[in-house]
């Protein structure tokens, strides 16, 4: 038995154009105060949690929650600010504050996936 696959060209009509697809909100970027070992008030700013791209999101999210966690504010804060992020010591009463206030900013309740809709 062999298995038909449908191909279509690339001038026939779509079911769905991805590139349409806008934001249901303008994705306001998440700024926060932490001391770093040069400043005792950084400013750091996240990415908007919906706008942050899904694919290194989901391989974090295959660690379990704390990587999941790991990943999203390692996209949020780019290669450059998750470094110097870093380098300064962190309680988990003030990280669990910042998700919450990150989630909070960005519409997401908790326990919802970054990659979820609002609606």
């Amino acid at each position: 038995m062999t298995t038909r696959t449908a191909t279509r060209s690339d001038d026939e009509v779509f079911d769905f154009n991805l590139n349409a697809v806008e934001a249901e909100s303008g994705l306001k970027p998440f700024v926060f105060l932490w001391a770093s070992k040069e400043n005792g008030n950084r400013r750091f700013t996240m990415q908007h949690m919906q706008a942050l791209d899904v694919w290194p999101l989901m391989a974090a999210a295959d660690g379990g929650d704390a990587a999941a966690m790991a990943g999203i504010f390692r996209e949020a804060l780019g290669k450059d600010q998750w470094s110097e992020f870093r380098e300064t010591p962190l309680p988990q009463y003030k990280l669990t504050a910042l998700f919450a206030a990150y989630r909070k900013h960005s519409g997401a309740s908790e326990g919802e996936s970054v990659a979820s809709s609002d609606s």
